[in-house]
């Protein structure tokens, strides 16, 4: 007879054999981490505050997030990049669909002959305003990675003229990112 610990270290096991397979991809060194910090300015509007923490220069990122607040129908008003880590990047861009409840935020480093990049480091990118549709109070905001048309699914792009030789001139798919997302509620 199987006892309850020996079922409950089964299910667990089952259940944690998922994470395995889609372990997050970073050819550099440490898993590279986005954080988003959910906070509730008031009962219509909430914040979202995305954080990136990496050990190597980033000079693209694409953030896909699906937002869900119940039954309740909300939007994402805006962004602000001002006094985060991503400033003086050529291209900030914010993209919200309120059929789906989603927003696009597009981050890329040089569009020109600039010599922008994301240093090694950890701090924020962006905060994201988000507020009900409705005029229905939002009593919990959720949020997760998704992937948007076309093809824009949670992913960074590293600089191919590392400061590491060993990392110098990498082929077009040694670049992506795929890094880790965590969300956390403030208190």
């Amino acid at each position: 007879m199987i006892t309850t610990a020996k079922k409950t270290l089964i299910v667990l096991s089952l259940l944690l054999l998922p994470m395995l397979a889609t372990a997050q991809v970073d050819g550099y060194s440490t898993v590279d981490t986005l954080f988003a910090e959910l906070a509730k300015i008031n009962d219509f509007n909430w914040s979202i505050t995305i954080s990136y923490s990496n050990d190597e220069q980033v000079v693209g990122l694409a953030v896909p997030l699906k937002m869900t607040a119940g039954l309740n129908r909300i939007v994402a008003d805006s962004a602000i990049y001002t006094g985060g880590r991503v400033e003086s990047f050529s291209l900030k861009s914010f993209r919200a669909d309120s059929a789906i409840q989603c927003v696009l935020l597009g981050m890329v480093a040089n569009l020109g002959p600039t010599n922008n990049f994301l240093a090694p480091g950890k701090g924020r990118l962006a905060t994201i305003f988000v507020s009900s549709l409705e005029e229905k109070a939002i009593e919990k905001l959720v949020i997760d990675t998704t992937t948007l048309s076309p093809n824009n699914s949670l992913m960074v792009i590293a600089d191919k003229n590392q400061p590491i030789d060993s990392l110098k001139n990498l082929d077009r798919e040694a670049v992506k990112i795929f890094p880790a997302f965590v969300v956390k509620y403030s208190k």
